[in-house]
Order: C-alpha cells, then structure tokens, then sequence
C-alpha cells in the first residue's frame, strides 16, 4: 500500500501532458514529414527506386540551377570576407573618421535584409531605377543591363550577408590583446605586418565560422536570385520552388532539397570539427583592451577613408530612398520624381483607410506572434526538462528539437508538403490540406534552434538555491517555476518572443512554398510588387511595408541589445 501512495505521489499529470505533447511535435513534424520525405523520394511501389536520380541528371534547368549556387557560394566566400573584414577594420581596428556614423550604416543590414532589402536594392539598380533615371540626362548612353543575373545576384548578397562579420568578427576583434601589437610594434614590426601576422591569426576560428555560414546563405539563396536573377541565374531553391508547384515534379524538388539538405549537414560537420580544432588565441592573463590604429601612410589614409564612405553610401543609399519615396505618390515612384509636389502623407494614410491594405500586416503579424509564442513555450517546456530533467532524456530531446538546425528552410518546407498536402488521412492531415496551419508550422520549426539555444542557456545560468528554497517550504514544482523561476527568466522569454516575431514578420523563403492565396504575408506582398507588371498602387505599399518592417525590427535590436547595453553601462 505504500509503495503505491509513494508513487501516486511522485506521479506528475502536467508533465506527462507536457511529456507526450513534445514527444508527438516532434514525432509529428520533425521526425514523420523527413522519412517522408525519403520514402516519396526513394521509394516506388514498395520498392526501393533510384529513378529520380536519372531524371534530375537529365534536366539542363535543374543541373545548371546547381552549378549557380556553387559557383554563387564560393563567389560570396571571397567578396563577401573581403568586404565584411574591411568594415569591420575600419570600425573597430583603424582610426576612421565618423566610425560610429559608418557603423550604423554597416550594420542597416540587420533592420533592412531579406526581400526587402532585395526590392530596395531593385529600385536603385535596375534598369528601371532611380539611379538609372537620374543619370540619364547627365549619361545618356548609361543602362544598368548589368544588374541582372549574377553579377546582379552576388552584388545584393555580398552587401546583405556581412551582418555576421559585423556580429561575430567585431566581437573577436574587441577581445584581441592590444599588449601582443605593442610587443610587435616594439619590435619594429610595421602595421601591414602586424595586422597580417597577429591580428588576423587571432581570428582563424571566426573566419572559418562567418565563412562556413556565407557558403550556407550562398547555396540556400532564393529572394536575389528570384528577383534579379532573371532566366539565365537560377539557383536550387527557386528551381526546387518551381519544380515542387507541379505534382509530377515535385518528387524532383525533394531530391534537389535532400541533396541541398546533404551539403548543410556536411558544411555543419565541418565548421563544428573546426572549431574544436586547435588554438588559434593566446592572450595574457591580464588582457589590455585594444586602441585603433591610426594609420601612418597618408596616401593609404586617404584611400581607406574613401573607400569606407562609398560603402556607406552602397549600404545606406537603397535604404533611404526607400524611406524618402515612401512619402511620395504612385506616379513619383514610378518616374523616380523627387519634386516637393510630390511629397505627402498620401501612402500612410491609404495604408489605414484603403481596404485590404493592412490584410498583408494582419496575416504576417498574426503568423509571426503566433509562431513566437508557441515555439517559445515549446523551447521554455523543453529547457526545463533539459536542466532539470532526466540527462538521457533531456539530451534526446535537445537533439530532436535542433534537427531543423541541420535543414535549409526548402527542405523543411518540402517535407511539410509531401507529407501534409498529400490527399492521405495521415496524422492529422485533414485538418492541414490547403490551411494556413501548414506555414504556422513551419514557422515554429525554423525557429526551434534559435529559441532552444537562448532558453537554455538562461536556465543553466539561474541559482538553483532559489528554487531549492522554495520546494523547502513546502512549494509544489510547478509553483516553485511559476512564482521563482519564470519571473527571473521573464525578460530572455520576452526577448526572444520578440526576436523571434521580427525575424518571421518579412519572413519570404518559407512562405513562397507554403502560404494559402487568401492570406498573403508581406514577404510574398513585397516581391509581388517587385516585378514590372505590378500596377495600381502596389509599389507604394511596398515602400509603406518596407519603412514599417524596418522600424519594428530597429524597435526588437533595441529591445535586445540596447536595453542590456544600457543595463551594462549603469551597472559599470
């Protein structure tokens, strides 16, 4: 009898609710929708068939789409480290004229990326575009036929992809050792010297990582090459994105997404071997913290100032034209007419008085907040059971959740779909064949890792002895985490809830595989309005979309980072 009260006492109805829900979400659409993914792929008539292999070998559109994004990738490698280090350098290592005015312009990517920062970049370069229009009468025989097709694809994703040498490089840079240059510099060493022979040593391991991540945005690319890339340009996922709205190649889209999916997890396992590989820091126990370099060659001087400022200006430029014709009418943005006729309030006010208008925000903003909170609550359950739970269990399930970590977004998107929108009462499909369900879902999925990572580390770095104290006076559990814990991880949930909602709001890669014609996200919106056959007034919400999108996301950075800076600075 008391063996059987002590385990109606141990015996917890809420986490074996909590329990079984995450073992079927991750059953269900972690697990079930890739090894459906293979068997719809590799399997034929309940035999094992390798036929989709001849048939991808044997399309020209298909095998060229993977030469682009190779050759894409490598490409990024190159001008992508050479501009991100260069920005870097002169913020944060050189003795630069306005660094902080320049910084914010290289670091816009961070507010102004995605299709967004791909339409605004179209407005500027294209052959129909304000700088086009505005050099003609100075340049008659001036055309931008160049800003199609490659040099136009790697032009964009080289100015939109150095976000993480800004992040990560800069971080590395701060941590150097300034007493390791002043030995080099006591030694005579000249400051070309010093930057090839200990700063840029010292950084091996962040160049390995940004690099590794280029090569992935490169070969995942979908917004440039689908709005500039033109005919002759197609990457993989635009390819697989065309080949998976037909049933009779859809089998082909999943190929191409395994394959894609293949070369993530390889490039993954690389950068994780490298990082773990050898020491490339050595600093002394008391660090000095580093000061800019001035440079000493005033020819050089001159150069890195000029060079710096029309970064700026390439950077900066697409997103305040996006800002000034935002305030302008239909008519002005279509002849690129800056006049100060044209100017007013027109577009803000059609956004709230024009119906349907804000149908795009609605939908996007209802997606994004949802996705948030419930990808939030799973990762705040899971956390809890990792930190606190059984190790094996807890280790199972932190491996299962960061799966999607090792997918590109065309994979899981091609998995939800040949598993979800297949006419088989699988698992629930009912209910997800032709709903908005389906891209919720895939939403929560992308942003698993991400929220997984930061709940973690917030549980990890809680003093367990204040829930200890509580569950000593007598507190329940789910008391102790409801009155102690969750109001001391309260702020890393909110953060992340937002961070979360601002990455999905102009969220375009897995809505243009997923999303139902009647509720258009601003992703899909936006690039609608891209394209030469827009009419009406579809260019000028877009640059209404733009602005707002670019506010919300600088209000997310600085509820994230500027608070905790703040923080930081009145704790010092």
């Amino acid at each position: 009898m008391s063996t059987h009260n002590s385990f109606l006492k141990r015996f917890n109805p809420a986490a074996l609710i909590i329990y079984l829900f995450l073992a079927w979400f991750i059953v269900a659409f972690l697990i079930y929708p890739n090894i459906s993914l293979l068997i719809n792929t590799f399997v034929k008539d309940g035999q094992v068939s390798f036929e989709n292999f001849s048939k991808l070998f044997s399309s020209k559109r298909a095998m060229m789409s993977f030469r682009n994004s190779f050759l894409l990738a490598f490409s990024m490698v190159v001008t992508v480290n050479l501009v991100g280090t260069f920005i870097v350098l002169v913020t944060e290592y050189f003795d630069i004229r306005g660094a902080r005015i320049l910084r914010i312009g290289f670091m816009s990517t961070l507010v102004y990326s995605g299709i967004v920062l791909v339409a605004g970049y179209q407005f500027l370069y294209s052959s129909n575009g304000f700088l086009v229009k505005a050099l003609s009468g100075i340049f008659p025989d001036y055309k931008a036929e160049w800003f199609t097709g490659y040099s136009a694809v790697l032009f964009i994703m080289t100015f939109a992809c150095t976000s993480n040498h800004m992040i990560f490089l800069t971080n590395a840079i701060r941590n150097i050792d300034y007493g390791t240059i002043e030995a080099a510099r006591n030694m005579g060493a000249s400051q070309l010297r010093i930057l090839r022979t200990v700063v840029l040593p010292v950084l091996k391991p962040t160049f390995f990582s940004v690099t590794i991540l280029t090569f992935l945005t490169g070969l995942s690319a979908i917004s440039a090459p689908i709005v500039v890339g033109g005919k002759g340009f197609q990457t993989i996922n635009p390819m697989i994105l065309q080949f998976s709205k037909s049933p009779t190649s859809r089998e082909i889209a999943a190929l191409m997404a395994i394959i894609l999916g293949l070369s993530t997890l390889i490039l993954l396992i690389i950068m994780n071997r490298v990082e773990k590989g050898g020491n490339y820091i050595s600093i002394s126990k008391t660090p000095t913290k580093i000061l800019k370099q001035k440079i000493a060659s005033k020819p050089v001087r001159v150069l890195m100032h000029a060079v710096s400022y029309i970064l700026f200006a390439v950077y900066v430029t697409p997103m305040v034209l996006v800002i000034i014709f935002s305030f302008t009418n239909t008519v002005a943005i279509n002849t690129v007419d800056l006049s100060l006729r044209n100017f007013s309030l027109s577009n803000y006010i059609m956004l709230f008085t024009r119906r349907g208008a804000l149908d795009p925000y609605l939908v996007s903003i209802v997606y994004s907040m949802a996705a948030a909170v419930i990808v939030t609550i799973i990762c705040l359950m899971a956390s809890r059971i990792i930190h606190k739970g059984n190790r094996k269990v807890g280790t199972l399930l932190e491996f299962s959740l960061l799966i999607p970590w090792l997918l590109p977004a065309t994979l899981i998107a091609m998995s939800l779909i040949l598993t979800y929108d297949l006419p088989k009462p699988i698992m629930g499909n009912q209910i997800l064949v032709g709903s908005p369900l389906l891209m919720l879902f895939a939403y929560i999925i992308v942003s698993l890792p991400f929220s997984l990572r930061m709940l973690k580390a917030a549980f990890f770095s809680l003093d367990a002895s204040l829930e200890d104290a509580a569950k000593s006076m007598g507190a329940s559990r789910f008391y102790a985490f409801r009155k102690v814990v969750l109001p001391i991880l309260l702020p890393t949930v909110l953060a992340v809830i937002v961070l979360t909602f601002n990455n999905l709001l102009g969220n375009y890669d897995l809505s243009v595989f997923l999303y139902h014609p009647a509720y258009k996200p601003l992703g899909i919106v936006i690039k609608t309005a891209t394209e030469e056959t827009s009419i009406g007034d579809a260019k000028a919400l877009m640059f209404i979309y733009s602005v707002i999108l670019m506010i919300i996301s600088t209000g997310a950075i600085y509820f994230f980072y500027g608070r905790n800076t703040e923080k930081k600075r009145l704790k010092r």
